[in-house]
């Protein structure tokens, strides 16, 4: 019969929790839906079902008892798909948030490895996770450069009409909408209203001068500023300071 010490399962659960940290601080750092508590509790969640699965029912036996380890903590899997699919927004034919359902998918793997005592393979899942999501994403923007695309970001009043305004001068210039980032709304003193910030991949033409587009979004009604974003930097910065 396998046993394990409290001692065993405190490591086990605190592991979970800086694993599943590190992911969810890359993702909290770029405002996704699931940031940093859901991943630390989705990787602790799946790391404990482990240890009951494993562990938890070895007294349990006699004639015509079978205890498999892996009945309950395959559940994890389902339970966390719901999960994901909370995180996974459609913008017209565009989807975001794909890249946040699976990394809570991942992560929920992690902490079944740890849960089961797995330590190696789930210390390079994690460090591999990260090079997907942190060294990875300047491949991404290599490509998007390739295809005449840029990246911006506008803030401005969160109003359900804000985004409809922007969409419509990208239709005016013919500008193709490739993905749209919504990030959470915070409340401003300054401004006595809700805050959001919304980054956009476009596709330009080529006859679109990027600074005119830029003007054009930046005096839509409730936009604050906007600017392109370059790696991390942030060039062409347009401020409006009229935001009725």
């Amino acid at each position: 019969m396998l046993t394990i010490t409290y001692g065993e399962i405190a490591l086990r659960l605190f592991l979970s929790l800086v694993l599943g940290a590190i992911v969810g601080y890359e993702r909290e750092t770029q405002q996704r839906p699931a940031g940093f508590r859901t991943h630390i509790l989705v990787c602790v969640g799946s790391s404990l079902i482990m240890i009951i699965s494993a562990y938890g029912f070895g007294a349990m036996t006699g004639e015509g008892v079978v205890n498999d380890p892996a009945r309950i903590a395959a559940q994890v899997v389902t339970g966390v798909g719901f999960l994901g699919a909370g995180t996974i927004l459609r913008h017209g034919s565009t989807v975001t948030g794909l890249t946040t359902a699976a990394s809570l998918w991942i992560v929920s793997g992690i902490g079944l490895a740890v849960g089961i005592g797995f330590y190696a393979g789930a210390l390079l899942a994690t460090l591999m996770v990260l090079i997907s999501l942190i060294l990875l994403r300047g491949m991404e923007g290599s490509f998007a450069r390739a295809k005449n695309m840029r990246r911006l970001w506008v803030r401005g009043i969160d109003k359900p009409e804000l985004l409809g305004r922007i969409s419509s001068t990208f239709g005016e210039l013919c500008v193709q909408i490739a993905r749209v980032d919504m990030g959470t709304p915070e409340y401003i003193e300054t401004f006595k209203d809700n805050v959001i910030t919304i980054d956009f991949l476009l596709r330009l033409p080529p006859r679109v001068n990027s600074e005119e587009l830029l003007k054009k979004v930046a005096m839509q009604r409730g936009v604050l500023e906007a600017g392109w974003e370059v790696g991390t930097l942030n060039e062409g910065v347009f401020k409006q300071h009229n935001s009725n």
